[in-house]
């Protein structure tokens, strides 16, 4: 059991910071932030879990049969995340590329501290023994000044896992299976990375997310991992018993210029190969929920409407579907994972070809960060646009990717995903 508390801070975004940084002297911080961004299917502003009282920690084996029993069996809330190579489990796939961050496959945990936004408050739920510590910790939070460190990076040198000549190469290999008729579309991603580089995980997360305010921003600390991601694109949420995916593909450069930005916004609504790549995914999203979904009740309410970021323009599609009470959130999310917007379709296919292109096993990357509430409800972003860091093995590292399809130029390919890198890429080299 959980004791409440209802807190009105003078500044919600001064509590904000002074939150994170109080945070910081956990070993397991979750922090998931709207940034303000307006949504039909928002259940919190922002929300802060941390300090585990149990916790689970696997790899892909079996990996989504113990979620499902620590869930069922914990009854509470629980945050955390679950990698891309978790597919390995549901599917007869492997991850064999290099992995220069060493995250677990799945981690995730029960908070003893909770903090959920909503509006103009806070609401704070401890573990029922800590009830004491609420007046204190708030306390403790509202004195909390940020400690100003030295050089804020080591200067970080970023390199390419894959340079521009052999990426040409690897998307001619994709599509050449495209026109053998081996796949429709497939993500395909590169990897940008420093070694024996230091950085302070929490500034990198404040600098990413100030330069992108996405709706799906989350900072991750578990122990010596850290994720600072600035993820517009929402996974799965499950609402009582409905089940919302928005899947994005399709991108756009923002211009400063307006009437230039507006006609960006306007050609990639218009733009044929960003739809049908769209397009495409939907119908794998359609296809997965269906697996779980009370028959006929798959609908999609919104296909390739064009939302404006900081960075970038996006194309999103909204899915629904109703499943049974009967239906165990874990199986849900098992059904649909990993995510159409980040493998491709036929999804198997696209998978074992990705696997053979790419040189960096994704890990956290393309997976998803999130909760399950004690209700059976969840909510999952995508991990992308995101930094990654193993402060132990030194390594730093950002993967960017975009949805091959047979009308793709590899030129354009490459240079959409330079302008999905713009922004870890800035905050990085300061």
């Amino acid at each position: 059991m959980r004791s409440k508390q209802t807190y009105k801070p003078k500044s919600i975004e001064v509590f904000k910071k002074q939150l994170l940084l109080w945070a910081q002297q956990f070993s397991e911080v979750v922090w998931l932030d709207s940034n303000s961004y307006e949504q039909e299917y928002s259940s919190f502003d922002a929300v802060l879990a941390v300090d585990a009282f149990t916790s689970i920690q696997t790899d892909y084996h079996q990996a989504f049969n113990e979620l499902k029993d620590y869930q069922t069996k914990t009854k509470d809330w629980i945050f955390g995340y679950l990698t891309y190579d978790l597919k390995n489990g549901v599917e007869d796939l492997t991850s064999n590329n290099f992995d220069g961050l060493r995250f677990p496959d799945l981690h995730f945990f029960q908070p003893k501290k909770l903090f959920l936004f909503k509006d103009d408050k806070v609401e704070i739920q401890y573990l029922n023994y800590l009830e004491k510590d609420i007046e204190k910790d708030l306390v403790a939070i509202c004195h909390c000044e940020e400690e100003r460190r030295g050089n804020l990076f080591n200067q970080v040198k970023i390199k390419l896992r894959i340079h521009k000549d052999e990426y040409f190469e690897k998307v001619n290999a994709m599509l050449a299976h495209i026109r053998r008729g081996d796949i429709y579309e497939a993500n395909f991603c590169q990897e940008f990375y420093a070694e024996n580089t230091t950085i302070n995980p929490l500034e990198t997360y404040f600098k990413l997310n100030h330069i992108s305010t996405p709706p799906f921003a989350s900072f991750v600390k578990f122990h010596d991992n850290y994720v600072a991601s600035s993820s517009p694109e929402r996974y799965l949420k499950k609402l009582g018993n409905t089940i919302i995916s928005q899947p994005i593909k399709g991108t756009a450069k923002r211009s400063k210029d307006l009437v230039e930005d507006k006609n960006l916004k306007t050609n990639l609504s218009k733009d044929e190969k960003e739809r049908s790549e769209n397009i495409m995914i939907v119908d794998l999203v359609r296809n997965d929920l269906s697996k779980t979904a009370i028959k006929g009740s798959v609908k999609v309410k919104e296909l390739c409407k064009v939302y404006t970021f900081e960075q970038v323009h996006q194309m999103i599609s909204t899915v629904t579907s109703q499943v049974e009470d009967k239906t165990h959130p874990v199986d849900i999310i098992k059904s649909t994972f990993p995510m159409g917007s980040m493998t491709g379709a036929p999804k198997i296919s696209a998978m074992e070809i990705i696997e053979k292109l790419e040189e960096t096993k994704r890990g956290i990357y393309s997976g998803a960060i999130g909760y399950f509430t004690p209700e059976n409800d969840f909510d999952f972003n995508v991990v992308i646009r995101s930094i990654l860091y193993n402060d132990t093995k030194k390594y730093v590292s950002y993967t960017v990717g975009g949805a091959i399809t047979a009308k793709s130029d590899p030129l354009k390919e490459y240079e959409e995903c330079l302008i999905k890198a713009k922004a870890m890429r800035e905050v990085l080299e300061n």
